[in-house]
C-alpha cells in the first residue's frame, strides 16, 4: 500500500493499478488506526468498521472487473453525525437517535455513496451543531490529538470528530458542516485543511439543520491538495480537480481591522511568518479595508440567525427535546424567544447588504488572508465553567463567521505550531462560488509553506 503521506490522488490510482492490497488493505489499515487511538480520541459516535471492510472488498472486486464508479471509490470517508447515511443512526449530538427517516441520504452523501466512497462512521458533533469548541454534555468531547501533558484540549466544533478522525488515520476525507466556522475551526485546531463552501453550492437536503440561512456542507482533509480532489469528486457543477496556481503575483489581501484585534500573540506571529514566506516567493501583500465586520459580528454575538432558526425548527419538529438540550445549547435556544420577527428580518437584511458591499474588496486582491482562529485550542477542563466556555466559544468563531455572514467561501490550512506546539491555521477567503480559484490559491500557498503532515509533524496523541 502507499505510505500515509501519499496524496488521495495517488492512493486512488493505486487502487486502480491492480497491485496487491487495494481497498481492503487500505481499509484494514484504517480500522487498525481507529483501534489504536479511537478509545482515547473519541472521534466517532457510531463506528462502522465491519461494513466498511465488506464494502472495500466489493470495491476491489469491481475495480478488478473493470468497473470504476468514480474518484472516491474505495476511499475511507468519515461523516458528521448530522448527515443521513442509510443504515446508520442520526443523533445530531442529542441524547437519543432520530427517526430512521433522517438516515436517508441527501444529494451530497448520495454522490459519495454512488462512487462507492466508504463511510467509516458518524463523527461526533456539538448538539445541533450549535457551538465552536466541540463539547457535548451528552456524549463528551473528542480529544484534540495535539493535546499535551497538561490535559485534553478542545477539538473545535461543531464538526468535533471530523478533524480528529483524519488525525487518527481512520479517514482520508471528512464531511462536515459550517454555519459559523464549524469546518474551519476543527480543521485548524487539529492541524488539518478545511473548506467551507458557498451557501447553495452544495445542497443541505438530508442534513439536520441549524440555520438554513447560513448552513453549508464542507470538507476536511489532510491538506489542500486532498481537499481539491475531494471537492472535484463531490461538486455537482463538475469540472476537474483545481490545480495550483502560480504564487508569483497572487494578491493576498490583509484586512486592516477586526481579524487580528483579539488574536493571541503567538498565533499572530506564526501567521505573520507565513505571510513573509509567501511574499518572498512572489505573492503581493495588499492592505485592504473590509467594512462591516464589526457590525456583522455584533449581530452574531446577539444570536445571529442561527438561534431563532434553530428555535423555530425545534418548536415545529421536536419541542420535547428542548428541555433535554445540552445546557450551553439550551441557553441560546431559549434566548431566541427575545428576538422579534422585525429584528430577525432586520438582521437578514443587514447581512445581505454588508455582504454585497464588501465584495468590492476583491477588486484589490484575489483572496483575503487572516488567522483562522484567534485562540489556541483551550483545555476541556477549563470549559466546564459556563462563562469561560462563552468567552472561548465566541473567540473561536470570531474570524471564521465573517465568511458565513457575508455569504462567501473560505478555507483553512496549517501555518505552523505555536509556542505550545499546537496547530495554527491560516484562513483564505474568496467571494461566492469561487471555490475552484480558492483551492488553486490554497494549493499555491501550501506548496510554499508545506503541507500539514510535513509542516506540523505527528500529533502527540497519535502513535
Amino acid at each position: 500500500m502507499p505510505s500515509n503521506r501519499s496524496s488521495i490522488a495517488q492512493i486512488a490510482q493505486h487502487l486502480r493499478d491492480g497491485r496487491p492490497g487495494g481497498a481492503e488493505a487500505l481499509m484494514q489499515a484504517t480500522v487498525a488506526a481507529h483501534q489504536g487511538a479511537g478509545a482515547e480520541l473519541m472521534a466517532y459516535k457510531t463506528w462502522d468498521g465491519d461494513r466498511a471492510l465488506a464494502q472495500a472488498r466489493a470495491a476491489d472486486g469491481l475495480l478488478a472487473s473493470g468497473i470504476d464508479l468514480g474518484p472516491l471509490m474505495g476511499l475511507p470517508v468519515s461523516v458528521k453525525d448530522l448527515f443521513g447515511v442509510p443504515g446508520l443512526p442520526v443523533f445530531a449530538g442529542t441524547d437519543s437517535a432520530f427517526d430512521a427517516a433522517w438516515s436517508a441520504a441527501g444529494p451530497l452523501v448520495s454522490r459519495l455513496l454512488a462512487q462507492l466512497g466508504i463511510v467509516t462512521g458518524k463523527t461526533h458533533t456539538v448538539e445541533f451543531a450549535f457551538g465552536g469548541l466541540g463539547v457535548n454534555a451528552h456524549w463528551g468531547a473528542p480529544v484534540n490529538p495535539w493535546s499535551g501533558p497538561d490535559g485534553a484540549r478542545a477539538p473545535g466544533g461543531s464538526s468535533s470528530g471530523a478533524g480528529v478522525s483524519l488525525a487518527e488515520g481512520s479517514a482520508l476525507l471528512a464531511l462536515g458542516t459550517d454555519t459559523a466556522g464549524s469546518v474551519r475551526v476543527p480543521a485548524s485546531f487539529c492541524g488539518q485543511a478545511g473548506l467551507k463552501t458557498t451557501i447553495g453550492r452544495w445542497s443541505t437536503e438530508g442534513i439536520m439543520p441549524l440555520s438554513p440561512s447560513l448552513d453549508t456542507p464542507g470538507l476536511l482533509a489532510r491538506d489542500v491538495a486532498d481537499l481539491a480532489y475531494g471537492f472535484a469528486a463531490l461538486d455537482p457543477q463538475g469540472g476537474g480537480v483545481p490545480q495550483p496556481r502560480d504564487l508569483s503575483g497572487l494578491r493576498i489581501g490583509l484586512p486592516r481591522d477586526f481579524f487580528n484585534d483579539e488574536a493571541d500573540a503567538a498565533i499572530l506571529s506564526v501567521v505573520a511568518d507565513s505571510l513573509r514566506q509567501l511574499e518572498a516567493a512572489g505573492a503581493v501583500l495588499v492592505d485592504v479595508d473590509l467594512p462591516g465586520c464589526a457590525a456583522m459580528f455584533d449581530i452574531f454575538r446577539q444570536g445571529g440567525l442561527a438561534a431563532p432558526e434553530l428555535r423555530s425548527f425545534l418548536d415545529r419538529q421536536f419541542p420535547d427535546r428542548i428541555a433535554r438540550l445540552d445546557p450551553v445549547v439550551r441557553l441560546r435556544v431559549e434566548g431566541a424567544d427575545k428576538i422579534s420577527a422585525p429584528e430577525y428580518l432586520r438582521r437578514r437584511a443587514e447581512l445581505a447588504l454588508h455582504g454585497r458591499a464588501a465584495l468590492a474588496v476583491f477588486d484589490h486582491c484575489d483572496v483575503l488572508a487572516t488567522p483562522t482562529v484567534a485562540i489556541a485550542p483551550p483545555l476541556l477542563a477549563d470549559l466546564a465553567d459556563p462563562a469561560a466556555y462563552g468567552r472561548a466559544n465566541i473567540l473561536a468563531l470570531r474570524n471564521t463567521v465573517i465568511a458565513n455572514l457575508f455569504g462567501w467561501c473560505a478555507l483553512t490550512l496549517p501555518a505552523g505550531l505555536d509556542g505550545s506546539a499546537l496547530p495554527v491555521g491560516l484562513q483564505l477567503i474568496a467571494g461566492p462560488f469561487a471555490e475552484p480559484a480558492l483551492l488553486a490559491c490554497g494549493q499555491a500557498v501550501e506548496n510554499r509553506l508545506g503541507a500539514g503532515p510535513e509542516l506540523l509533524g505527528r500529533p502527540r496523541r497519535v502513535s
